[in-house]
């Protein structure tokens, strides 16, 4: 269940029966109570991360960029599609590491060009995983696309600047503990938004809405509670007097109430939305309707093993 302390502040109500049969790991909530005086509609899906029946799973639309109602129609119709981390809108590449059957199909960017000298600012941004046997974690990432894990750091983002464009982890120049990141399913966003069950924003640390904390936007954001449950939470907004989105602070704390141990926000704006067999939760902010992305997360019923042949 919902912590006590949600519905005392946002009125959570099940949403299951607006979206077809769902296997009984897998609940829909939906709140329409305003959030800081303004009207408010955001969606969280709550699943069992340890139901055998259930995969988890990301996608990438190799090049291009699909649509989730593309993306759901593509893989055999999940359970969950949402949309997943950042991207290039002229190249349709994956600005975030995403891993897929413990294989990374898509990495960090390496280095940002800083705005006031020619320096680049070498980012460690922030992504959700999934081991083998469904245990979460997020952690703060540094890429290479040498190497076959990521390098993580688990309490705090490193902060680096160099010259050169495309670093190796030694530019870093950092004595910081790290450790390989073995994840079966992970996919990137930032920034983090809850770690050790609390508020901990590093926006700026990442480079992302390092200058724009307090807007408010639609919003996606995922990440999973001590007693193994994942959290999606998506929140609608440029939808004037209707839903005007969160800040990151707001989310941060809905997540922090809906239980998260750690959270990270993905990418947000007209690029958030979440079906739910198929359906769409949020209205998405482009006045087109779903915005193609390049990554999605899902969440799907479990295939049976194929046998071998003898």
């Amino acid at each position: 269940m919902l912590p006590a302390t949600v519905l005392a502040q946002l009125h959570w109500k099940k949403a299951d029966n607006e979206f077809d049969s769902l296997p009984k790991a897998i609940r829909v909530f939906k709140t329409t109570d305003s959030l800081s005086g303004r009207p408010f509609t955001a969606f969280c899906v709550e699943v069992k991360l340890r139901d055998k029946h259930l995969d988890f799973t990301t996608q990438t639309g190799a090049g291009k960029a699909y649509t989730p109602l593309q993306y759901y129609n593509r893989e055999q119709k999940p359970y969950i599609v949402v949309n997943g981390g950042y991207f290039s809108f002229q190249t349709n590449q994956n600005l975030n590491v995403i891993i897929r059957d413990g294989k990374m199909v898509a990495y960090n960017i390496p280095a940002l060009k800083s705005l006031f000298n020619d320096s680049f600012y070498y980012a460690t941004r922030s992504a959700f995983g999934l081991t083998k046997k469904r245990v979460a974690d997020v952690a703060w990432l540094f890429t290479d696309t040498a190497k076959r894990w990521p390098y993580a750091f688990q309490t705090h983002p490193i902060i680096a600047k160099g010259s050169n464009p495309d670093p190796s982890f030694a530019d870093l120049h950092t004595i910081e503990q790290w450790n390989w990141w073995k994840m079966h399913t992970a996919i990137g966003g930032g920034p983090v938004l809850v770690q050790e069950g609390a508020v901990f924003i590093t926006n700026k640390e990442e480079q992302l809405y390092a200058f724009e904390r307090d807007d408010r936007h639609p919003r996606t954001a995922i990440g999973y509670t001590h007693n193994h449950r994942l959290i999606i939470l998506v929140i609608q907004g440029r939808s004037p007097g209707v839903a005007e989105g969160a800040t990151l602070d707001e989310t941060a704390r809905i997540l922090v109430e809906l239980g998260c141990e750690e959270a990270i926000n993905l990418d947000g704006g007209g690029s958030s939305c979440m079906l739910v067999n198929g359906k769409e939760t949020i209205q998405p902010a482009d006045k087109e309707g779903e915005r193609p992305v390049a990554s999605v997360f899902i969440v799907k019923k479990k295939e049976p093993r194929k046998k071998k042949a003898n």
